[in-house]
């Protein structure tokens, strides 16, 4: 097998023991994969050549590729280097060399390395890393900023409203530390190969099979993109008996498996945020190590969910991070939460911090917020979703890390008695392991979301952020989330959009290139790249659609609800009309596109292993 040059040295190691295996390629396969590419839509021009829309046994561009597979098996698979699946494979291998079972667990990470494509403000909650290493700090972890002061303002043009923090409110982050989240990542990587535990960065998993389909799954086996089409090689698969899928916020695969196994049948429509953030170096004078600040309002209207948070770092330098939210089911199609992040930074109350100071780092991701209403079935024969995969975010709180390590938790404590089992009644039958629905719902992490279930639909209202805000003071803060009632989202973030002539354009002020800046140069922040060679990875399941309905009908939102310039709409070069370019190289992975798209046409699948962002604790 060709090895990218991107993938890791132990990765060099494992592919030498890797036994081949010739595989014929399955009719029910479910495909992902790879990409860059700039593109044009008309009447009937091709954008999309991923074999995911053009199955390779229709393009002609796969004759007489070679489709044999490599293969090694696990005890445990686990898709997704981020908080939850590296706590559960810690923790699987805490209780295999307590029990002195022998476990193989191995772990594949998209990204270049482990926290290379993490992102969060991030205001950590201790409480699951207390549990899986009660002695984090004898271990160096790098929770370095323990939080000292909570400022909550509601903003307007020119002014601030203070909000006293109560004790008891959501957002009181007492006993919390201030964390560069990549690098806490980085940290429990390292536990986890102390440990023994496989990881193998570099490792886009795209595809899932499903092998022994009688009346279950079998084995779950990941495939990999590969390198090029002039050195394919068919990408490898790695065998379990149970997959756990970590894959953060609107995962690829779990998007394949929602609508195998209806995953979703009986819950909500999960409802998702974009979250901007920026690291800044600033003058030491204004430094105020431990300070946490959080906002609502301007430049946000009331009917649109969002906030911004600034957090103040202890890192031996003058650090803040600092970001922007806003709520994916926003209607008004010119809006652009990038372009919002950027004016907020000028509010009186925000640009003192900043003015003197460096942005030295950006990026984006989409993030969970549908709670308790919109968590899928978890479980499925060879499978298990944990993280922000199902979406565990405790959203008035912002935080999400704490419930999705002890989701990892939860699943590796159900999974290991049944995957050590001397009675097993199959070698290759995949295992059904529901005891870790049943868990999770046990433990604290199911009290926390539904003590908050109702507080993000409670901004469904005439008042929006405002009367929110009152339920939230009413029911949370006296009453603890206690009412008999559960409130319901309004549907798929994809269909709030308004057409273009309903809605009011935006005016957003040029960029002063000091405190604001343009989109492009805070995408060469990232450090995204990806190999030309292969395609695109943003595919669109009908390529006549973004000029017909999204442009004809939204104004080309994609253009706007990007946070990294992928999308833009050119004019054709004949002159008559315009075109979709998509620009895949800038992709930050935050999949945005996948979620917002009013036509439902993006499909976001995974690039080649080793791009995207290359972000520095982020």
């Amino acid at each position: 097998m060709l090895i990218p040059h991107f993938i890791s040295v132990q990765a060099h190691r494992c592919i030498k023991a890797l036994r081949t295996v010739q595989t014929e390629p399955a009719a029910s396969q479910l495909y992902t994969t790879v990409n860059r590419r700039t593109c044009s839509s008309v009447s009937a021009p091709r954008i999309t050549t991923h074999y995911t829309i053009h199955p390779r046994d229709q393009d002609s561009r796969w004759e007489g590729m070679e489709m044999e597979r490599f293969a090694d098996e696990a005890d445990v698979v686990i898709v997704g280097g981020g908080p939850a699946g590296l706590s559960a494979a810690i923790r699987l291998k805490q209780l295999a060399n307590k029990h002195g079972k022998e476990l193989r667990v191995c772990l594949v990470e998209k990204a270049s390395q482990i926290g290379a494509h993490t992102l969060s403000g991030a205001c950590l909650e201790p409480s699951a890393l207390t549990e899986l290493f009660p002695d984090w700090k004898e271990r160096g972890a790098p929770l370095n900023t323990p939080v000292t002061e909570d400022v909550f303002s509601i903003l307007t043009e020119k002014h601030r409203i203070p909000v006293p923090m109560l004790p008891g409110l959501p957002m009181m982050n007492h006993g919390n530390y201030i964390v560069r989240l990549g690098n806490f990542v980085r940290w429990l990587g390292e536990q986890a190969e102390e440990l023994g535990v496989e990881i193998y960065p570099g490792y886009a998993a795209a595809e899932v099979r499903y092998i022994s389909f009688v009346v279950s799954v079998g084995i779950i086996c990941i495939h990999f993109p590969f390198l090029s089409q002039d050195v394919f090689e068919r990408g490898m698969e790695l065998h379990a008996k149970v997959t756990l899928f970590g894959e953060g916020c609107h995962g690829h695969l779990a998007k394949q498996l929602y609508k195998c196994f209806n995953l979703r049948e009986n819950c909500e429509p999960q409802t998702y945020a974009i979250g901007l953030k920026e690291l800044w170096s600033i003058e030491e004078k204004k430094w105020r190590p431990g300070r946490v600040e959080h906002s609502v309002g301007w430049p946000l209207n009331r009917n649109t969910y969002g906030g911004s948070f600034l957090y103040h770092l202890n890192e031996g330098e003058p650090l803040v991070a600092l970001g922007f939210v806003v709520g994916l089911d926003y209607n008004n199609p010119y809006l652009s939460p990038f372009r919002e992040f950027q004016r907020w930074k000028h509010h009186p109350f925000v640009a003192p911090t900043l003015e003197g100071g460096q942005r030295i780092a950006y990026g984006a991701r989409a993030l969970n917020e549908g709670g308790l209403q919109s968590i899928p079935k978890l479980t499925f024969p060879g499978g298990i979703l944990i993280g922000c995969s199902p979406g565990f975010m405790n959203v008035p709180k912002i935080k999400g890390t704490h419930t999705a390590m002890k989701s990892g938790m939860l699943a590796a404590e159900a999974i290991f008695p049944r995957v050590t089992a001397e009675n097993s009644e199959s070698e290759t039958a995949g295992l059904h392991i529901p005891e870790y629905s049943d868990n999770l719902k046990k433990s604290w992490v199911w009290k926390e979301l539904h003590s908050v279930r109702n507080i993000r639909p409670s901004f469904h209202n005439y008042f929006g952020l405002y009367g929110g805000m009152i339920y939230t003071g009413i029911f949370y803060w006296i009453f603890r989330g206690k009412e008999p009632w559960t409130l319901k989202h309004c549907g798929l973030d994809a269909d709030q959009l308004k057409p273009a002539k309903d809605c009011t354009p935006i005016e957003y002020p040029k960029p002063d290139g000091k405190i604001s800046f343009d989109l492009l140069s805070s995408v060469a922040l990232s450090g995204t790249n990806h190999e030309g060679d292969q395609p695109p990875h943003l595919t669109l399941k009908d390529d006549s659609v973004p000029v017909a309905r999204n442009l004809a009908i939204y104004d080309g939102p994609e253009q706007r609800f990007c946070p990294a310039g992928v999308y833009e709409y050119v004019p054709m070069e004949t002159g008559d009309g315009m075109r979709l370019q998509i620009n895949a190289q800038n992709c930050v992975h935050c999949k945005t596109c996948d979620i917002k798209d009013p036509s439902q046409n993006i499909n976001w699948v995974v690039p080649e292993g080793g791009g995207g962002p290359a972000y520095n604790g982020m």
